[in-house]
């Protein structure tokens, strides 16, 4: 089987026919039995929708009509399963839900209910059937789907994948921490509720500050793991795609970091990913912190840990809710405009401001039955600035900088690229 995959889609207006750039990519990600885009934003038109108190950090939306802007590249699985998916609260989120499903795109993740979001999903091609099952570790808590019991509906939304976070510290550190909770009684009003059997005991080697927890430790770490509740539910959601699928794809939008640069994944990522594979699944596709990171070759099943951005038009908003305004100092009688301009200092700073965020690769995978075969990557570039009718669009590029910045991320997990003499990428592992 053949596949290709893109990562974020931040589109906010109408792509006009035939861009130049279009030409290329189109035949690149058409190879593909399955072609799967994350597509970030949320389908609906002015005043359909009231926004939400929280956003996945710009509130973005655009116009239904954009996916008929989206089918030409050739794209036929996709999710809206990120942070954003809820920017324009639950009106927004089933007009997206109800533009997707009308679209004809394979799409997972999100739903009326629990079960809906986390089932899996098939798309049928004449070399074989292909599962996609989505999650994302970046969300609100209001936005994950709910399940249904016997008497009351289910909760539209999300399939999330909780990440539970401590604090480990020396017993010197801990102690310390004990201290200033108790000076301070920050936590008074939440042990009156423990006391009151709401909150379960903590032991001898924990404490809290706040909503933060902290444990006994060799040394000081800051712990990020897997809800294995939810975990316990993506393998189920994987288990049952063997029976139907002949091939398992796992989407997963991902912005937590190890260390202190984006690029780096999280051990929990790394984890989530490894399990997916061990429990059947044959590829992850990762997106979310809008830059390239590792590709890794895991018991012969690729793992792109961010795929990057594919088109990124976060200048394109045309409006914004009060509460957007009212978070930088402003009132909805200023511009959009304004209000851009002040988030970005003028312009300067912020994700449209860093080339990084406008580099990434398109990968064509080949597998014989199951086992990897080959992988190439095609790489792109979107563009910073020239005609607001392109600003953000892909295009392919030859740029050799993004062949050395992947490959140099790459070798710590075994994989080796070479430069092809026709711009295009091999990986070896």
């Amino acid at each position: 089987m053949k596949f290709t995959a893109a990562g974020d889609m931040i589109i906010q207006k109408r792509i006009y026919e035939d861009y130049e750039g279009f030409c290329e990519l189109a035949p690149f990600i058409k190879q593909g039995d399955a072609r799967f885009f994350n597509l970030e934003t949320t389908l609906n038109h002015e005043g359909e929708a009231s926004a939400s108190q929280f956003s996945g950090g710009t509130y973005i939306r655009t116009n239904p009509e954009v996916l008929e802007d989206i089918k030409p590249f050739g794209f036929n699985m996709t999710s809206f399963n990120n942070n954003h998916a809820l920017d324009f609260f639950y009106d927004g989120f089933m007009a997206t839900l109800d533009a997707v499903n009308k679209s004809g795109l394979v799409h997972s993740g999100a739903g009326r209910n629990l079960a809906e979001a986390s089932a899996p999903r098939y798309l049928e091609t004449k070399n074989g059937r292909v599962a996609l099952i989505s999650v994302n570790t970046n969300f609100d808590p209001s936005m994950m789907a709910g399940e249904q019991s016997p008497r009351v509906k289910g909760r539209a939304g999300i399939n999330g994948l909780r990440i539970e976070k401590h604090v480990e510290l020396t017993k010197e550190d801990l102690e310390f921490i004990k201290r200033i909770a108790k000076e301070t009684n920050i936590n008074a009003a939440k042990e009156i509720v423990r006391k009151e059997g709401y909150y379960p005991e903590l032991l001898d080697d924990e404490c809290e500050l706040g909503e933060m927890k902290f444990r006994l430790g060799e040394k000081s770490d800051y712990i990020m793991s897997l809800n294995e509740t939810d975990m316990a539910r993506v393998e189920k959601a994987i288990y049952e795609a063997k029976l139907q699928a002949d091939y398992i794809m796992v989407s997963v939008h991902s912005h937590q970091i190890s260390g202190d640069a984006k690029e780096n994944p999280s051990e929990f990522l790394k984890e989530f990913a490894h399990r997916c594979i061990d429990m059947g699944a044959h590829a992850i596709v990762g997106h979310g912190p809008h830059l390239l990171r590792p590709i890794e070759v895991y018991k012969d099943c690729p793992i792109f840990y961010s795929l990057g951005d594919f088109v990124l038009q976060l200048y394109s908003i045309e409006l914004a809710p009060e509460d957007f305004f009212n978070k930088h100092g402003l009132t909805s009688a200023s511009t959009v405009h304004e209000l851009l301009k002040k988030r970005s200092k003028d312009f300067t700073v912020g994700l449209m401001t860093d080339k990084r965020m406008f580099r990434s690769v398109i990968p064509y995978w080949e597998t014989e039955g199951t086992k990897l075969k080959k992988i190439i990557l095609m790489p792109i570039e979107m563009s910073m600035d020239g005609n607001k009718s392109e600003n953000g669009l892909p295009r392919r590029s030859y740029n050799r900088e993004i062949f050395d910045y992947l490959a140099k991320m790459c070798e710590p997990y075994g994989t080796k690229l070479k430069l092809l003499e026709d711009g295009l990428i091999s990986c070896e592992w």
